[in-house]
């Protein structure tokens, strides 16, 4: 008979049942001494084993074609359904993942820095702190604006230096006002550049305020959608 599970009797060989089968696993689980987290002792379905073939099928190079074949599985995605990825699967793919990116790449990238190049990497992030901010520039990239900081958009302003944005605005319009009265003509247009920085960045500040203290009502979901949500 084409059965997996069965016992002779009588000269017979029979199909064992499936309450047979449930009764055996059962004392075989609490002869075991294992419990689960609940404290109570392991239960399985023999449908369990179904799950537990195609996972360790697949993790030990069983094509899953192959594997939904022998399941008789018509839908391959009913069979990756039964295969339980582990934590510790995932982490070896990502290592063979990394593995396999820096063989693509140069050698020379994966290098260890020299004392040198570390005090250079770290100097450009101490160089990027401004009094009113931070510079958004990338590593190895020049000042665009010769630091003139005030005009740039890669400035991150810093909500707590906002008195001195405010003090460098109206420093610009007291400046701007001086350089029409004495016919400075050729300093007004530079500074009006900068003036619209500031106020600027002031607006940018206004509305990282806003986000931070607008609340969000999500609501509360009805028992309907909750169940609806589970099943």
């Amino acid at each position: 008979m084409p059965l997996l599970f069965q016992w002779e009797s009588a000269g017979r060989r029979w199909p064992v049942s499936p309450a047979n089968i449930h009764k055996a696993l059962n004392e075989a689980l609490a002869a075991t001494g294992l419990i689960d987290e609940n404290g109570k002792s392991l239960r399985f379905q023999p449908h369990d084993f179904r799950r537990i073939f195609v996972t360790d099928s697949i993790a030990n190079g069983m094509p899953p074609h192959i594997a939904q074949i022998i399941c008789g599985h018509k839908d391959i995605n009913t069979t990756m359904g039964y295969n339980s990825v582990y934590p510790h699967d995932a982490i070896e793919a990502h290592r063979a993942f990394i593995t396999r990116r820096r063989v693509l790449r140069s050698a020379e990238e994966y290098r260890t820095p020299t004392p040198e190049e570390w005090d250079q990497f770290l100097g450009h992030f101490e160089k990027r702190k401004l009094s009113i901010g931070i510079c958004g520039r990338s590593f190895g990239t020049p000042c665009i604006h010769e630091h003139a900081c005030i005009r740039c958009s890669l400035l991150r302003p810093d909500p707590e230096q906002r008195h001195r944005l405010t003090e460098i605005r109206d420093n610009l319009v007291a400046r701007i006002v001086e350089a029409e009265r004495e016919g400075w003509l050729g300093e007004i247009e530079g500074l009006q550049v900068s003036l619209a920085g500031a106020q600027d960045k002031l607006v940018q500040l206004d509305a990282q305020a806003a986000r931070t203290s607008r609340a969000v009502d999500l609501g509360m979901p009805s028992f309907g959608a909750i169940v609806a949500r589970a099943t």
